[in-house]
């Protein structure tokens, strides 16, 4: 995801009630595994390429909305337009106040 469209993508998640990501530099590669560069000419194996991870922990916006959110901002029809993945979290504990759960994710 390029920082356009991230931007784009930000935008859309303020809009649905999203106030809270983690965003993170890896590396990695699907099945395409990479692509070749050149280095002074000659062919390097660059298996690993730059993403971009975000997370996000919902309670209140249906996990629908968010995959159709995403899904239309960050969709091209090219590989690399990315992947979603749902999991539950059992819990989310606020170290600061020890609040847990919902109220842990709220912002005073």
């Amino acid at each position: 995801m390029n920082q356009s469209k991230f931007m784009e993508l930000h935008t859309a998640l303020g809009k649905i009630g999203i106030t809270g990501l983690t965003v993170t530099n890896v590396l990695g590669h699907g099945v395409q595994k990479g692509h070749a560069q050149y280095y002074r000419g000659a062919p390097v194996d660059a298996r690993l390429l730059p993403k971009v991870q975000l997370d996000i922990v919902i309670s209140e916006v249906p996990v629908e909305t968010l995959i159709k959110t995403v899904k239309t901002v960050l969709y091209t029809g090219n590989v690399g337009d990315g992947k979603i993945f749902v999991s539950d979290v059992e819990n989310v504990i606020k170290v600061r106040t020890g609040e847990e759960g919902y109220a842990a994710l709220q912002d005073e």
